[in-house]
């Protein structure tokens, strides 16, 4: 018996891997992280499979069905949202898993802000703009953040940033921000990306938290950074015809 932690992707049923959806065909149980996983992804179960919500278990509920389920010999696909690298509450659910000599796999997804990076056609990481992308968040109920990744600590880089989980803190991060980055710093805020009811919002710093709904509280990705508008950038030296490539010989026409 195995449990296989899927992660399905930002939300899209097309968007989850192939390796992702052999896996949930042929687990005879699925549990999945409540309505952040599309019902669409569930319809690839199998017929007679037994699927649960785990959105209303705490870990020891979760861990009491792993281990029902091994008694059983009976595959669970453990379906997470995005991918479970980060966020994911993956590690908790391994580390009992390990703890009961339970095997498990795991499966890499999308994760949202490569998804939000298609739908907005950018790319988050150019030369001489910014050559790195910090992935992080706000304080929540959740999780606590130590003092040396709070969001202004993390702002000093410059670099592009993909926020998770922090809509309900705008006015908290744009305040954090402006000093860093300027008022005029263009903003993309993504909500629900990838899904039929994706709604995409784009400003700077300064009006940003005037353009979004008051009815959009979760789900959402916040993207900070100058790649998002900038044109006049230098060409990366990939594919330059000067650029010796160390596992291609020169040709003559180079």
């Amino acid at each position: 018996m195995t449990v296989h932690f899927i992660g399905v992707g930002p939300g899209a049923e097309d968007l989850l891997t192939i390796r992702g959806k052999k896996l949930i065909n042929k687990s005879p149980i699925c549990m999945y992280a409540g309505s952040l996983i599309s019902k669409k992804i569930l319809n690839f179960c199998p017929k007679d499979a037994v699927i649960k919500n785990t959105a209303y278990m705490n870990l020891e509920q979760i861990l009491s069905e792993f281990k029902k389920a091994e008694q059983k010999k009976l595959d669970i696909s453990r379906l997470h949202s995005g991918d479970l690298s980060i966020w994911s509450a993956m590690g908790e659910q391994i580390r009992i898993l390990e703890r009961e000599n339970i095997s498990y796999t795991v499966t890499p997804g999308i994760p949202s802000f490569a998804a939000a990076s298609a739908v907005i056609g950018k790319e988050l990481t150019l030369p001489g703009i910014s050559q790195s992308l910090i992935l992080t968040r706000t304080r929540g109920r959740a999780s606590p953040m130590p003092e040396s990744e709070e969001i202004e600590e993390m702002a000093k880089t410059g670099s592009t940033m993909a926020i998770h989980l922090s809509i309900q803190n705008l006015d908290y991060l744009v305040k954090k921000l402006i000093p860093y980055y300027g008022e005029d710093c263009p903003v993309s805020v993504l909500y629900k990306v990838s899904l039929p009811e994706q709604k995409i919002y784009t400003g700077t710093l300064k009006n940003i938290e005037s353009l979004i709904p008051k009815s959009i509280k979760r789900t959402t990705l916040i993207i900070v950074g100058k790649v998002l508008e900038s044109n006049d950038f230098i060409d990366s030296s990939l594919y330059s015809k000067h650029y010796q490539r160390r596992f291609k010989k020169k040709t003559t026409d180079e």
